[in-house]
């Protein structure tokens, strides 16, 4: 088996960027071979998704039809949907199969290993506005993932207590005061955000809620609606992305209905100017 996600027979991916002032979303780009996963939205305009075991740079235009091309790293086991861009400069953080996480240049070429403990599982969600800091999940097979920091030049790692409960998807703010993140501690994944060790739930809902993720200028925010009673995060179910205004979690701005969930928006896609966002969905038939 590979060390990857594929496409079930019939299924393909199609990956759409959702723009806010029109309050609609275009599909950029379709693929029945590839299942691709979890964009970022660069700088320069590209998205990069993991694919294959790949980080693939995708440079969306007007039309549909744009096709994703792999970067050439040396150096890197097969990667996962868990990746994030530095702010400070032209690099990727990259959470790989071997547990690890990597740092490599986004044109490609050798890539560094950042954590050091080997048997443990690290899976990087955020990067401080500075660039300095990483979170990531740590898992170590004793018990439920717990939220985890370490230098972005690799060195200590800081477990951060946030009560009971697995934890995912951790995230700075913009202005670098608050992680936010989805942790299982009142039963279910809600989301909540963390500042000098005092917990506080942003949203209070009976779904099963996943990776909120702020908008560049910390005004919006989305994250991954699943139905209540589900597990996990899991692949290929019916979910909504909600659109939120971060002064009020609990009145949707928006909802997007569609097939998918792992893969669809597990880490921070929005784009510089706060304006619009990618994800990807997983149609089927």
């Amino acid at each position: 088996m590979p060390d990857y996600r594929v496409l079930a027979e019939g299924q393909r991916c199609e990956v759409k960027i959702h723009d806010l002032d029109a309050a609609e979303s275009r599909t950029v780009a379709t693929s029945d071979k590839v299942l691709f996963e979890a964009p970022n939205w660069g700088r320069d305009g590209s998205l990069y998704l993991n694919g294959e075991g790949m980080l693939w740079r995708l440079r969306p235009g007007v039309e549909t039809g744009a096709e994703p091309h792999p970067i050439a790293f040396a150096g890197l086991p097969p990667v996962n949907n868990d990746h994030v861009l530095d702010p400070a400069g032209p690099a990727v953080y990259l959470s790989a199969e071997d547990g690890h996480i990597y740092r490599g240049l986004l044109g490609g070429g050798q890539v560094s290993r950042i954590t050091g403990e080997d048997g443990v599982r690290h899976y990087l969600h955020g990067i401080s506005p500075d660039g300095e800091l990483l979170a990531f999940v740590r898992m170590d097979g004793s018990g439920p993932g717990r939220l985890a920091l370490i230098p972005a030049s690799g060195g200590r790692v800081t477990v951060v207590d946030t009560g009971p409960g697995h934890v995912d998807g951790p995230e700075w703010s913009p202005d670098g005061h608050w992680l936010y993140f989805n942790t299982e501690r009142w039963g279910h994944a809600q989301l909540a955000r963390i500042a000098r060790g005092e917990v506080e739930r942003v949203h209070r809902s009976g779904t099963v809620d996943w990776f909120p993720h702020l908008s560049p200028d910390g005004r919006r925010a989305v994250y991954l609606e699943y139905p209540a009673g589900t597990e996990g995060h899991p692949a290929d179910l019916p979910v909504s992305l909600v659109v939120v205004d971060t002064a009020r979690w609990s009145a949707p701005l928006a909802r997007i209905p569609l097939l998918g969930g792992q893969g669809t928006i597990n880490v921070n896609s929005w784009a510089p100017d706060s304006r619009s966002f990618a994800y990807v969905t997983y149609p089927k038939g």
